[in-house]
């Protein structure tokens, strides 16, 4: 019974915090907010075998490659019930994904997209608190809404879409 009472004398004990605050409070207040995971965008260098890999082997529904000239890409959307990956594919020599996938052979996880209520005022807020984005302006993403993206050094190394919700 020496060692119990010794491990019980030595033992820490538990506090409870309580505090009137709640984990909202302490977050600031904006004007824009941030909503869903719209998707993960996956860089792959053959369009036809990532499509048939998600299809074939995986069961989900693929959608047909859409061409987006404006962003220097091919889209694949693979549902998933709650969210989305879009695969993407180079369209041209200056394609973004063409660099990234001269970095990466195999392809790899290229950016997130998650939805805002407001992309306008997000860009404003977002400048103030010197986050990098990408462009002027928003462009029209694959789902025909406005998105930006922001500096991957700015967001702990991932590239970030904002998408107009």
């Amino acid at each position: 019974s020496g060692l119990l009472t010794r491990l019980q004398i030595s033992a820490p004990t538990a506090r409870v915090v309580s505090s009137s605050k709640s984990f909202s409070q302490n977050i600031p207040s904006c004007v824009w907010n941030l909503g869903r995971l719209n998707h993960v965008a996956i860089a792959v260098p053959d369009l036809q075998k990532a499509q048939a890999l998600y299809r074939d082997v995986l069961g989900a529904q693929v959608s047909e490659a859409v061409p987006l000239p404006d962003h220097g890409v091919y889209t694949v959307f693979v549902e998933l019930g709650n969210t989305k990956l879009e695969l993407l594919h180079p369209l041209g020599e200056k394609s973004p994904i063409s660099s990234f996938l001269q970095k990466n052979k195999t392809g790899g996880m290229h950016h997130i997209c998650i939805e805002v209520d407001d992309i306008k005022a997000a860009m404003t807020e977002l400048k103030k608190k010197q986050i990098r984005i990408l462009s002027e302006e928003p462009k029209i993403g694959a789902h025909g809404k406005p998105v930006i993206f922001l500096h991957p050094k700015d967001c702990h190394g991932v590239l970030v879409e904002l998408e107009q919700a």
